[in-house]
């Protein structure tokens, strides 16, 4: 697939999900890896969405259009609007989307310095809800884990992409030091040693899926 002109959308950042009117669930995601893959891709001529989460950014170029969220809601809603209005031809997914959500919502403010017991819940996983809203369109998924050998790693990663029906996933951890393989349902298509790497070499293995 030749990326000239062709319409990408690429999720980016964290998410917030709210535990009262003042206070969130978030990540340590900077954004870093979605706003490379933005700029690399319009090197290539590609017509670059970068839907981006309550990330710090600085200079992005100004033919990227640029959607912001900040909670797990609105991300939801503003990527199923987007895909159902424009046909994209690439989606990578790579927000790091919140898991759970307080069972029970906190209208107001909780008062400082006394305990309180959070009850979590799980939230949908929008990566497995995208092939429904764009089934011709190339979707490229990230798996982040933790603590874990390379072979489970990637052993996990696979079920997601045959779960969620990606053409490719990115297996990824980021400690002790970053690391990535690239795969498809078959193979593992590379190994990434660092987020400028993934940028640079993500976009020619999407040109041959």
């Amino acid at each position: 697939m030749s990326l000239h002109n062709k319409r990408v959308l690429i999720t980016a950042g964290p998410t917030w999900v709210p535990i009262d009117e003042v206070r969130v669930i978030s990540n340590i995601a900077s954004g870093e890896t979605g706003i490379l893959l933005a700029e690399k891709l319009l090197k290539v001529r590609a017509k670059v969405t970068l839907v981006l989460g309550p990330a710090g950014f600085c200079c992005i170029n100004k033919k990227i259009k640029l959607i912001r969220f900040k909670f797990f809601d609105q991300l939801r809603n503003k990527l199923k609007k987007e895909l159902l209005s424009k046909n994209y031809d690439v989606i990578i997914h790579c927000a790091a989307v919140s898991d759970f959500k307080p069972a029970k919502s906190i209208k107001g403010k909780m008062k400082s310095g006394q305990g309180f017991n959070l009850r979590l819940t799980p939230l949908p996983k929008i990566a497995d809800e995208i092939r429904g809203l764009a089934p011709a369109a190339c979707l490229v998924l990230f798996k982040l884990e933790f603590g874990i050998p390379d072979q489970e790693l990637i052993r996990r990663a696979r079920k997601a992409l045959l779960k969620a029906q990606a053409d490719l996933i990115v297996a990824n951890r980021i400690t002790p030091s970053y690391k990535a393989f690239i795969l498809n349902k078959n193979e593992t298509l590379g190994r990434i040693n660092s987020k400028k790497e993934l940028a640079d070499k993500l976009p020619g293995f999407i040109y041959k899926t």
